[in-house]
């Protein structure tokens, strides 16, 4: 059994250009005049710039879910590590493209010139990535994978045409006062990107450059506690039960938007922050662990709207972090759901900021039925 696994290569696929905020309805659409206020009070809070569409302004797929992933993970390859010398393939997505075969399987087809291993495949939500990256982890820490590729991958773009959203939110004339009440429909379009990241994990470090080295990854889920909260594929009824796909009849599929991506602002603004810091609580007890430690933290923001929220319950239970050691580029990159964590490790990696030494941690949050994720890396 190995005592270290480190990351040692990260890559980054992006399609296409950076989408402006002014551009967004060019590549997918309004789904009526009122939308455009929606729009502008969302993005007012969500802070984001500019964010990648697998699109083009025709509505043209570019490039899919699986192809993105297959791009990052070649974006790994060099003379040193060919595809026949990846022992496992990890793969993380909130946004598959196909009910079967599974979405890890699909990436190793598109590796052509590779060989048979072993693939793995995690399906859900934002934590797929940190799923993904647990399990690449404890194959290389027990020896069973010398090179594990680990990589997650979203085209959450297939979600957000407008032709998907004609029943606008109910709520839009609340949005002044109440922004979160915006989320249930107009947040999620306006927010969402596409793109893939992949992580080599090894059990040395780098021969050259940095290494990241894993100290734990620590997930749980209080799904035991609260019902479902973002959703595609199904709805909730009146008494808030999540009812599948298969469980209406064919023409509802289409009637009630059933494959349309929703969620319960009401019960997100109520516990994604709360059940989160329980979580910290817990591991920090257990662990004996301060995050006020860290020199770099790295909160999976699905909108900076929830930056200054994280701040206040970070500062009143005594985890003090200063805002200089933050790490988000979601303005830059929107929210890619799964991609997430691994595109702030590859943003501060290729930034050149981080240092020997320096620990980072990581956080993600998944509202779906409330998961969370929290990761320690020392830069080595």
């Amino acid at each position: 059994m190995n005592n270290s696994v480190y990351i040692n290569r990260f890559s980054a696929f992006f399609p296409n250009q950076p989408v402006g905020n002014d551009e967004m309805e060019d590549y997918i659409g309004l789904v009526n005049k009122r939308s455009l206020l929606a729009k502008r009070l969302v993005l007012g809070k969500n802070g984001i710039k500019s964010r990648y569409y697998a699109l083009d302004k025709s509505g043209r797929v570019t490039h899919t879910n699986v192809e993105m992933a297959a791009n990052a993970v070649k974006g790994l390859l060099d003379e040193r590590l060919t595809l026949r010398d990846i022992d496992l393939l990890s793969c993380g997505t909130a946004s598959p493209e196909q009910v079967m075969p599974s979405h890890g399987v699909m990436v190793h087809g598109e590796l052509k010139g590779g060989r048979h291993t072993e693939v793995v495949s995690f399906a859900g939500s934002c934590c797929t990535g940190m799923q993904a990256l647990k399990y690449a982890y404890f194959s290389t820490l027990t020896g069973n994978a010398e090179n594990a590729v680990c990589v997650a991958s979203e085209r959450l773009s297939a979600w957000m045409m407008a032709r998907y959203f004609e029943k606008e939110s109910e709520l839009i004339n609340q949005l002044t006062d109440k922004p979160i009440l915006a989320f249930e429909k107009e947040f999620l379009r306006w927010m969402l990107s596409d793109g893939s990241v992949a992580l080599l994990l090894q059990d040395k470090p780098a021969e050259d450059g940095l290494s990241y080295r894993i100290e734990w990854i620590e997930l749980t889920s209080f799904a035991h506690e609260i019902e479902t909260c973002m959703y595609a594929g199904g709805e909730k009824n009146e008494n808030g039960e999540f009812v599948g796909w298969a469980q209406f009849p064919e023409q509802e599929w289409l009637d009630r938007s059933l494959f349309s991506l929703k969620q319960d602002t009401r019960l997100l603004d109520e516990n994604i922050i709360k059940l989160g810091g329980r979580f910290l609580q817990d591991i920090v007890s257990r662990r004996r662990f301060d995050p006020a430690s860290v020199d770099w933290f790295m909160p999976h923001l699905s909108s900076m709207y929830f930056g200054e929220k994280i701040k206040h319950q970070l500062a009143a239970f005594g985890y003090d972090i200063p805002e200089e050691k933050w790490f988000v580029n979601l303005p830059q990159i929107g929210n890619v759901a799964s991609v997430s964590p691994f595109a702030m490790l590859e943003g501060l990696n290729r930034s050149g900021r981080a240092k020997k030494g320096d620990r980072i941690l990581l956080m993600v949050p998944e509202s779906a039925r409330f998961s969370y994720a929290y990761a320690l890396l020392t830069v080595c």
